[in-house]
């Protein structure tokens, strides 16, 4: 990773380009984030940066919590995520990450947990078929049917697609272009969607897919 940033997702909106064509975009308010604490390759066998977003109330904060934030004085925050960037020698603690360390035209990877929809069935969860709705089907055409063989193999093979839990995972979404960067907002708008409710946090970073050639 090169650079990234946290921020959190506020929804999506359309935007007209240069040849008046209309763009979905996502936009994600981007920072200010604070480097809170730098890792070492020397004390620590690994370089990164601990950055933090979103302030958070100093009577939330327990005293470990907050020595830490007080010894990069820094005000405490709500999510901290750590970046194993391949040059961290630029950043100390203290210092402030804006949504200008993107720009225009930019293909960068955005992660969050997608939304989580509860408890479903098969037909949701892996898009299979409804049963027939002909005579003798039965009263649940929702239903998964068989579960496997009957005494050979005797058991459900690992990975079978059944109802269960669904969403609420870690995503990432690959290659999406920056379309516009409002660095005094702390906006950054990238075509098309990104994982998430609104109100998410997500984490946008360079991207790290080539499609033919490699990445300069």
């Amino acid at each position: 990773m090169k650079k990234g940033i946290i921020g959190r997702k506020l929804g999506m909106t359309q935007l007209f380009n240069e040849n008046g064509d209309v763009l979905a975009v996502s936009v994600v308010e981007a920072g200010p984030c604070v480097v809170v604490q730098k890792k070492t390759k020397e004390k620590d066998g690994y370089e990164s940066i601990q950055v933090g977003f979103e302030n958070l109330k100093a009577s939330r904060v327990n005293k470990p919590i907050g020595g830490h934030f007080k010894k990069a004085n820094a005000a405490p925050k709500k999510f901290l995520k750590e970046l194993r960037l391949e040059d961290c020698s630029k950043y100390n603690p203290g210092d402030i990450i804006k949504a200008d360390v993107f720009s225009v035209g930019e293909k960068v990877d955005v992660t969050a947990k997608s939304k989580g929809k509860g408890f479903a069935g098969t037909i949701k969860r892996h898009g299979a078929h409804l049963l027939k709705k002909s005579h003798g089907t039965g009263p649940v055409r929702r239903q998964p049917g068989s579960m496997s063989g009957a005494s050979d193999p005797s058991r459900i093979f690992k990975g079978k697609k059944m109802p269960g839990r669904m969403g609420g995972n870690r995503i990432t979404v690959q290659s999406l272009e920056i379309v516009k960067v409002n660095a005094e907002k702390n906006l950054i708008i990238v075509k098309g969607a990104i994982p998430g409710p609104k109100g998410a946090y997500v984490m946008v970073a360079n991207s790290v897919k080539t499609v033919g050639k490699e990445e300069k």
